[in-house]
């Protein structure tokens, strides 16, 4: 971008479409100064779209694409979708960007939390059939101009549809928002997330702008004013640990597993695994709902499967839908490994919880169990590219930051990491953009 100091005052232009001329001078006789160009300058940049020189060739990406996109494609549709959230933000002026940034996204948070508090979505998107604001009003007993209200800005953010004056009707969205494993994203986002996300700037001010390495004093502790680590919180707040537990499973949703045919060479697993050795130990595997969806996919597989958690995680786990098959075992991560010599140890996003220093403890524990020749480190994380990183990783790590100074890496941090424990990466397996790899790993 050209410097703004440097430019003169027929290069820019008031929102009025007059234009100055160097050395003109306002009507009230004041000489134009240099700060006057600057913000005249930025005032135009600020009114204008944000990158008009990408928008052609987005444009015609755009409708390239979606003359030949399958939207059953996942690859199809998610390449459509990026092309088109490139031209809007190269479309969108800066002063619209910065609207939606500060008004539209908390709005829409708090209308649809609302929502879902009142059972709203639910109510819609039972049918097909178009419902009134006076009727969804009446079946949710909130007031009806409240209602009328909520639901203008549900559906401008296209949450629902409009079809007539104060009539509405279901979309994908509101059908996801009628179940409640996807609808207790909003209040665990309330519950336990968004306040320490807000409290990041200032806790980054306070802290010199330091990176965050200290779990117990970060910004979570300021924007909860609590003392407690996330995870100390949450056991004192049993109903958000639920909600986040709802809301981890959907984010999984639909997403490719290392377990599917294609991504990692599974079987390769099973090579000299008998039946009572142990083929896979998911260490702080929570519900264990991935050693489920192992069994399912892999019912011949060899070798026992481990679940391990801590003590309230394992009961709970117990009552749910596990696999007949799984064993369970009380395990705190930052001690002793007691299964010596498994084929896989396996932690999915554990490591991104916490600082390099925990993560260390926790990875040299598996390395004294492990049977040199036999044994892996198999670690289901993000691993963010050097460039074109994926949003939903970019916003993941900043929560991470907040919440648990803690971070979502890079390769070059993973191999550090990993190297720093006394295991080396044979290989990263992924599948594609935004979604967890799978890092394979060996004793040193």
């Amino acid at each position: 971008m050209t410097d703004i100091a440097s430019l003169t005052l027929s290069e820019t232009t008031h929102t009025n479409g007059h234009s100055h001329t160097n050395g003109a001078n306002h009507t009230n006789g004041d000489c134009q100064t240099n700060g006057d160009l600057q913000e005249a300058f930025i005032d135009h940049r600020a009114t204008s779209a944000n990158t008009p020189e990408l928008v052609p060739g987005l444009v015609d990406q755009v409708a390239s694409l979606g003359k030949v996109a399958s939207l059953q494609d996942h690859t199809d549709r998610a390449t459509l979708l990026e092309a088109a959230r490139s031209l809007v933000y190269a479309l969108e002026t800066p002063r619209e960007a910065m609207i939606r940034y500060c008004w539209s996204q908390a709005t829409l948070y708090a209308t649809l939390e609302t929502g879902v508090d009142l059972g709203l979505f639910a109510i819609l998107s039972k049918d097909e059939r178009p419902k009134s604001a006076a009727e969804l009003a009446k079946a949710t007993g909130a007031n009806p101009v409240l209602l009328a209200r909520i639901l203008k800005h549900l559906c401008a953010m296209g949450v629902i549809l409009e079809t007539g004056p104060n009539e509405y009707r279901r979309t994908g969205i509101s059908i996801s928002l009628s179940l409640q494993r996807y609808n207790d994203a909003y209040p665990c986002m309330t519950n336990c997330i968004t306040s320490g996300v807000l409290a990041l700037p200032a806790q980054l001010k306070k802290d010199g702008y330091a990176n965050p390495a200290n779990g117990k004093d970060c910004a979570f502790q300021r924007g909860f004013r609590t003392d407690l680590h996330f995870f100390e919180f949450m056991k004192e707040n049993p109903e958000a640990a639920s909600q986040f537990n709802n809301h981890m499973s959907v984010y999984h949703q639909g997403r490719p597993s290392w377990m599917d045919v294609g991504f990692y060479d599974v079987p390769s697993l099973f090579a000299n695994v008998a039946q009572d050795d142990v083929l896979l130990v998911d260490v702080g595997g929570s519900m264990g709902h991935d050693l489920s969806e192992f069994r399912r996919k892999w019912s011949n597989a060899p070798g026992r499967l481990v679940l391990q958690d801590l003590p309230d995680v394992v009961a709970q786990a117990k009552t749910g839908p596990l696999h007949p098959s799984i064993e369970t075992m009380e395990h705190d991560f930052f001690t002793e490994q007691p299964i010596k010599g498994a084929r896989a140890y396996y932690m999915h996003s554990v490591l991104h919880d916490w600082t390099d220093d925990n993560c260390r403890k926790i990875l040299k524990g598996l390395v004294n169990a492990m049977k040199p020749g036999h044994s892996k480190v198999l670690i289901n994380e993000n691993v963010i590219p050097d460039t074109n990183a994926y949003w939903e990783t970019t916003s993941l790590d900043i929560i991470m930051m907040a919440d648990f100074a803690s971070t979502e890496r890079t390769e070059a941090h993973w191999h550090q990491l990993i190297g720093s424990a006394g295991l080396k990466i044979t290989k990263i397996w992924n599948a594609q953009k935004g979604v967890e790899s799978l890092i394979e790993c060996e004793l040193a």
